[in-house]
């Protein structure tokens, strides 16, 4: 039992400075101190930290403190995105839905905008509610799925959302935007999005 106190507390002890080296890369790196937050962050990115591999990525795809590099900057990003960081999986899709340093795979890019829209990311959220409206990407045509994508992530903040959402809305039912309403209300972050509605499809 002792030992595995002493496990935990190493543990917690890992994790605890990991993360102060992680604020002091990402303090480094806001402060536009790149070589600082170069050499605190990449220890960890290797380590396995997705916050970590998730800036270094950033670092590469800018050009920030290190060559531009968008190979590099997709191997990062994939890494953390494989580990569930949302703001990771969105750039892994974009880097896919653009053909970015891989091959363009637009339903790639899908997966990848659906994993981190389903945890709250907005900038996904709008993504995908443009390809629903605008039956992009193999997406089926769906104004309904569209508007309630755009309400969440206008709710999270995305101002193109909330335009969207106005200007689709001019365009819909009173009974679509009713169920699109609903759709919003009662979806909760972590949960599977909707895949179709029952008044919105084109």
């Amino acid at each position: 039992m002792k030992k595995l106190f002493v496990a935990i507390g190493l543990a917690l002890a890992l994790n605890g400075s990991a993360m102060a080296g992680f604020t002091e890369g990402a303090n480094a790196y806001n402060a536009r101190n790149y070589d600082v937050a170069l050499k605190e962050i990449t220890p960890l990115a290797r380590a396995g930290n997705a916050d970590a591999q998730h800036l270094l990525g950033l670092m590469y795809y800018m050009g920030r403190g290190v060559k531009r590099d968008y190979k590099q900057a997709m191997e990062w990003h994939r890494k953390a995105a494989q580990q569930g960081k949302a703001d990771a999986q969105y750039v892994v899709g974009a880097m896919y839905y653009t053909g970015n340093a891989v091959p363009q795979d637009q339903k790639l890019a899908v997966q990848w905008f659906r994993k981190a829209a389903e945890q709250g990311h907005s900038d996904a959220q709008h993504a995908l509610g443009l390809m629903y409206r605008y039956h992009v990407a193999g997406m089926p045509q769906d104004v309904v799925i569209a508007y309630m994508l755009w309400n969440l992530a206008s709710a999270g903040g995305n101002m193109n959302a909330t335009e969207q959402r106005a200007a689709i809305s001019r365009q819909m039912t009173q009974e679509q935007i009713e169920e699109g309403q609903a759709m919003s209300r009662n979806w909760k972050p972590g949960s599977p999005l909707p895949t179709q509605s029952r008044t919105g499809a084109g």
